[in-house]
């Protein structure tokens, strides 16, 4: 890198610094062009863990990471099901892709990693019960432990309905949700008559 650059480099790297992860429009929005990035990646001053998306090298990358990847690419999406019920550690389960919710009428995206299982929502089954995270510097959508357990009885037939019930049972043993809580959503999400059962056997 050029003598000249060392400015624009030293408040791009900040940047990075600051929010862990960066798109390359990021970079655009505070008026360096994108090439910057392309150059301290070939130079190893980046890692580029996937197309157009870029962090330091020495990045405290966690387990989490794939979800603030794909909360850089697709800001519209909230993590859900299998991968909401990792991140709430209410499960035994592990996913081989992230699990994210996205309106019915969304763009599907065209990521090749990291894998992706896309679930269509609407109205107060999609909005509802959103809580933010920071993951690596990032603001990550994930619903709620009781809004998860929810929508897992909704994509029963998607996931099993043993996963559903362990999360149920799993969810209300660690107290990450009340059972009025869970019954809420159930409501939200129209599945209460189909959770009723198993909530009055526990």
């Amino acid at each position: 890198m050029k003598q000249a650059s060392a400015a624009p480099v030293n408040r791009i790297m900040q940047y990075i610094g600051e929010h862990g992860i960066v798109r390359s429009r990021d970079i655009e929005v505070i008026g360096f062009p994108r090439q910057y990035l392309v150059r301290l990646h070939r130079h190893g001053k980046l890692n580029r863990p996937a197309r157009g998306i870029y962090t330091l090298p020495d990045a405290d990358v966690t387990e989490r990471h794939s979800y603030a990847e794909v909360t850089k690419r697709v800001p519209r999406a909230t993590v859900c099901l299998l991968s909401a019920l990792v991140f709430h550690d209410i499960t035994t389960q592990s996913p081989a892709s992230v699990w994210i919710a996205l309106s019915k009428g969304a763009r599907t995206p065209a990521l090749a990693t990291p894998s992706l299982r896309i679930v269509r929502l609407s109205g107060p089954s999609l909005t509802e019960g959103i809580d933010k995270h920071q993951v690596e510097g990032v603001p990550v959508r994930v619903y709620s432990a009781a809004k998860t357990v929810a929508d897992c009885f909704k994509f029963r037939n998607k996931i099993g309905l043993d996963v559903a019930i362990e999360a149920l049972k799993d969810c209300l043993r660690q107290k990450k949700a009340s059972i009025n809580e869970i019954y809420h959503y159930a409501k939200v999400c129209r599945v209460s008559n189909v959770i009723r059962p198993y909530m009055e056997a526990l």
